[in-house]
């Protein structure tokens, strides 16, 4: 079998498993598994693969035809311009997510001030390093309740060659946090409880419950930070929170309710409303 017979199988299975993007998926898990770049898929086409790499490779697809995401199948996931190491207890970035960091920067006049940065909810750590990169004398803190999410933040945190500038510890949301800060990030769980089952399988059943379950009507989390903010924030410190589908303004209503102003709502590559973004006027 050659390279490119195995990667027409590949995205064949994928196909008929109903994946969205069989051809990019394929390539992912064969790069992966063969140790390829993207390169070689034009240069070893026709290059044989010996049949026990083409069924380690195979085995891989069919996890993926199962439903398992493709980060949780390498390991790790692409989110801005870091490299981000999963386990079991942090929910997989999305792209979505990217739209906190860009609504965070694009409000920061200064990006070389001395900045803190406070991330709630912090999983992989992503929100929280991705702005790290991008703001070189800011530090940042990220709190989780998991401790092994806490431990791949920190794995992530060097791993991206940020550990210096942050810090990461266990907590429940802000409890005990006595500091404030510049800038609070959240990427907290929304889905309303009664909603989880109808998931898609790639969410349901990989991404931690207590990363996905937002109670009854998906917005208790905010409430519980939102309350937080006065005393979290320097005056005029920044919050910015990814929210699900339809949960815009009732989140900025939480927050304006905690006197905070110049809210602003923004949205995701899709058109969908994902980010509330407000200042502490106190």
């Amino acid at each position: 079998m050659t390279l490119r017979t195995l990667r027409a199988q590949a995205e064949a299975r994928l196909r008929e498993a109903g994946i969205d993007t069989p051809e990019l998926d394929a390539r992912y898990l064969l790069e992966h598994a063969l140790t390829l770049t993207r390169t070689d898929f034009i240069t070893k086409a026709e290059q044989p693969i010996p049949d026990d790499d083409a069924a380690r490779a195979l085995a891989l697809v069919e996890r993926r035809a199962a439903r398992e995401p493709v980060g949780r199948i390498l390991g790790h996931r692409e989110f801005w311009t870091i490299d981000l190491a999963l386990n079991p207890d942090t929910l997989e970035p999305r792209p979505d997510t990217e739209t906190v960091v860009e609504a965070v920067l694009a409000a920061i006049p200064d990006r070389k001030a001395a900045l803190r940065l406070l991330d709630l909810g912090t999983g992989t750590g992503c929100i929280l390093l991705a702005l790290l990169s991008e703001l070189p004398n800011a530090h940042g803190i990220g709190v989780d309740l998991s401790p092994l999410a806490v431990e791949a933040a920190a794995g992530n945190a060097a791993r991206n060659g940020l550990a210096g500038r942050a810090r990461f510890q266990t907590g429940d949301w802000a409890n005990g946090i006595a500091d404030r800060f510049d800038i609070v990030v959240s990427n907290p769980p929304y889905i309303p409880s009664a909603d989880i089952a109808a998931l898609e399988p790639e969410v349901r059943d990989h991404d931690p419950l207590r990363a996905l379950d937002g109670g009854p009507d998906g917005l208790e989390p905010y409430r519980i930070i939102a309350a937080e903010l006065p005393r979290l924030l320097v005056p005029g410190g920044l919050a910015a929170f990814e929210v699900g589908q339809g949960q815009a303004e009732q989140v900025a209503a939480l927050v304006e309710a905690q006197g905070l102003a110049e809210t602003a709502i923004l949205c995701d590559l899709g058109g969908i409303k994902r980010c509330v973004r407000a200042r502490n006027g106190l």
